[in-house]
């Protein structure tokens, strides 16, 4: 995982991730307790003159709130057309896009966007003592939400 750290939560921190072809590809919140190591990116001085290159500009901190997971994913909900949740130890394989309907102290419900961009019909129902990551704003989630938008 590459990226920027922008923001800091009692459970979960905001990165700016930068994408393995070397631009800025959205955000993603990590729980703080699942980060095992950290350290500086060997290729550092590589990636910041390819996105100085490019011309990328570096992303503002959007304004997403850390305080806790329902905080985090209502934010993100309403300055994001689409938000990704990932369940690791339920499949770490899968990842879930929708928007947010519905969230309560123990659950949230996502109106999911298929893969071809259709909607789902109802809304699916996680637990968020199960949500690992959340991601918001990359290029995948952009063009879904382009095209399931329309």
């Amino acid at each position: 995982m590459r990226g920027y750290v922008l923001d800091l939560g009692p459970r979960f921190f905001l990165l700016a991730l930068v994408s393995d072809r070397v631009w800025f590809d959205g955000f993603e919140c990590f729980r703080l307790s699942d980060v095992r190591d950290v350290g500086p990116d060997p290729n550092a001085r590589f990636v910041k003159a390819a996105l100085k290159q490019r011309r990328e500009p570096f992303p503002r901190r959007p304004h997403v709130n850390l305080s806790t997971l329902e905080e985090l994913l209502v934010s993100a909900s309403h300055v994001f057309p689409l938000i990704t949740i990932h369940r690791e130890q339920v499949d770490p394989n899968v990842c879930w896009i929708g928007r947010v309907v519905g969230i309560d102290r123990r659950r949230v419900s996502l109106l999911e966007i298929r893969p071809n961009a259709t909607w789902r019909k109802s809304p699916t129902t996680y637990r968020l003592s199960e949500i690992t990551r959340v991601n918001f704003g990359g290029d995948y989630e952009n063009a879904l939400a382009l095209v399931g938008c329309t």
